[in-house]
């Protein structure tokens, strides 16, 4: 039996012991560069999926956990964001968009948002009163499926050139449709072209023609491959019949400015980026020479964002330079290079995706297949030989089923070869029987979730109900097949914003409030991983970046609301309100 000395001094004990156990809990850390402090951080890490507060040191986040545990390693120097409460979550990665592109839109015509084609020819005469004379008037944006009233005349829902050239008559103009995928031309540029009612189709592609045989002006796939290209790219570009006339106007920027032209360009993208909470980037297809650039800016420290590049370049060129283009991790992580892009069909709005059958509202065409079946399967022997992952454009389920079937060669004609992770971009359109290809082959499904959204109110009237419902932006169906989705927002063809590709996502809901088969939405876990951790892993960056883990890097986006939890309604009044990359903050609201 102890005494009552004998029980004070094991108290003592016991104290001093709980004393020296708390002082090792809260020992000072090396200082830590950053600290988020009072928040809610979804981490997106299985392991650890919620903390308050977390230390970066350099551009890698230390540590993650409560205020008590990372507050060890605040010292005077260290930079302090008290959260306040609100949401941080591993930087948003846009998966699929064009980088150049997103920066050339802002120096063009915005007609994303007109409301009939009225309202194009008054930008476009607007624009032409501050020409010069003979100066290219470019624009994009434009998709006739959103205007509020029909051209009058038009085929198939689109305009004649007509009131198009009374407003420039010596200006000639290129504007561009949203998709990328079509193109409208006034009499000016098709003079300049050369097109006439003589001009045949070319092979992937199709002037449009009233009843007389006459081009309208509008030109489908490669019959116009110009505003989905950089402006840096047109000289090296070929295919497109309005390629040509364009070459004279841009030699002479390419003279006076290009290298200047060209770096404003990325940093307009890059600035896009950073408002919107991105941090990392997937460009779907550049040039050589573009990627000359990112390596030059990367190397000076001048690329602020990540970027993941698809080489776009003909095979033969493939074939010779390819292998000197595999980049990784290069300025710090921001730049990596190793994934070929090729396009196998156009897109569902402009009539232009490759159908097994024919489209519900033009029964006459199935779309397009863009680039031979063996031309892809040659780029895709190339990826292989080097090392490189390949994406393809597939929006149609033709597409879709001739890309799957592709791989799967490849596969079996490589089976040593393994991880691959080779993607169809967008795989909006799938035959029943060719969804469970994905999870089975090792597919990504590189998905935007705007697109439903933006796509749905004419989805059923291209394909019709059934089709619609079996194959149309089938997530849930496509991840029990055990894909991957990794989601984007194809920019400049959407918006870039996160958010609003987050809510359409969760919530799959139209403009007229009805909601786009409900049953394949994502939860807000899912949608969160698929713009974060599933999109690193599509560039096989999971070890890096995608979630908030303490040695990964410290890409983190604050939110002004919990997006996780709030309703579906306010999710869109969400704002951006701090985008950190590598531990710096690059942009502030």
């Amino acid at each position: 039996m102890f005494n009552s000395q004998s029980s004070k001094l094991l108290f003592r004990v016991l104290i001093v012991s709980v004393i020296i156990s708390f002082s090792g809990c809260v020992q000072k850390k090396e200082p830590a560069d950053l600290v988020l402090k009072n928040g809610k951080i979804v981490t997106v890490d299985e392991a650890k999926p919620e903390a308050q507060s977390l230390a970066v040191r350099g551009d890698k986040i230390v540590a993650v956990g409560s205020n008590r545990q990372i507050k060890p390693y605040i010292d005077q120097a260290t930079k302090v964001i008290d959260l306040e409460g609100k949401l941080a979550i591993p930087g948003f990665i846009d998966a699929h968009g064009h980088f150049t592109s997103l920066g050339e839109s802002k120096l063009r015509l915005d007609l994303m948002k007109v409301k009939n084609w009225d309202e194009i020819v008054a930008m476009v005469e607007g624009a032409v009163k501050k020409a010069k004379p003979g100066e290219w008037i470019l624009g994009r944006g434009w998709h006739q499926e959103k205007w509020d009233k029909k051209p009058v005349p038009n085929v198939d829902g689109l305009p004649s050139h007509d009131s198009l050239s009374k407003v420039s008559p010596d200006n000639p103009v290129l504007l561009s449709h949203a998709s990328g995928h079509a193109s409208f031309a006034n009499a000016k540029a098709m003079e300049l072209a050369g097109i006439t009612r003589r001009t045949q189709n070319p092979p992937g592609g199709e002037i449009v023609r009233d009843s007389k045989g006459n081009p309208i002006g509008a030109f489908r796939e490669t019959a116009q491959r110009l505003l989905s290209i950089p402006i840096s790219t047109f000289r090296e570009t070929a295919g497109g019949l309005l390629h040509k006339p364009m070459t004279p106007y841009l030699e002479e920027q390419i003279a006076e400015a290009m290298e200047a032209e060209k770096r404003k360009v990325i940093e307009l993208a890059v600035q896009e980026c950073l408002s919107k909470g991105v941090t990392s980037f997937h460009d779907a297809g550049s040039s050589l020479e573009t990627i000359d650039l990112f390596k030059e800016l990367a190397q000076e420290g001048e690329l602020r964002v990540r970027l993941y590049v698809m080489v776009r370049d003909s095979n033969e060129n493939l074939r010779e330079r390819l292998a000197e283009y595999k980049i990784i991790g290069l300025g710090e992580n921001h730049l990596t290079v190793r994934a070929i892009k090729r396009t196998l069909d156009g897109a569902l709005g402009s009539h232009g995706a490759w159908l097994l059958e024919p489209y519900e509202d033009l029964p006459s065409s199935v779309g397009l297949n863009t680039s031979p079946i063996e031309e892809i399967t040659e780029a895709a022997q190339i990826a292989i030989e080097n090392g490189f992952q390949i994406c393809i454009h597939a929006i149609g389920d033709r597409a879709n089923r001739e890309t799957l079937d592709i791989f799967e060669e490849a596969f079996k004609a490589h089976p040593d070869k393994l991880d691959l992770r080779w993607r169809i971009e967008h795989s909006q359109h799938l035959h029943p029987v060719d969804i469970p290809r994905f999870g089975q082959l090792g597919v990504i499904a590189s998905m935007q979730g705007i697109h439903c959204t933006s796509d749905g109110p004419w989805v059923i009237k291209r394909l019709g109900e059934k089709r619609a419902e079996e194959g149309a932006y089938v997530w849930q169906k496509l991840m029990k097949s055990g894909a991957i989705i990794c989601n984007g927002t194809d920019v400049p063809v959407e918006n870039i914003d996160p958010i609003a590709c987050f809510y359409a996502t969760v919530t799959r809901k139209l403009k007229d409030g009805t909601v786009f088969y409900s049953d394949q939405r994502m939860s807000r876990e899912e949608a969160l991983r698929s713009y974060t951790l599933d999109c690193a892993y599509a560039a096989f960056e999971e070890d890096i970046k995608g979630s908030l883990t303490p040695g990964k890097l410290a890409d983190i986006t604050i939110l002004s609301q919990d997006i996780m939890t709030i309703p579906d309604d306010e999710i869109l009044k969400t704002e951006v309100l701090y985008t950190i990359v590598g531990g710096k903050v690059m942009y502030q609201k």
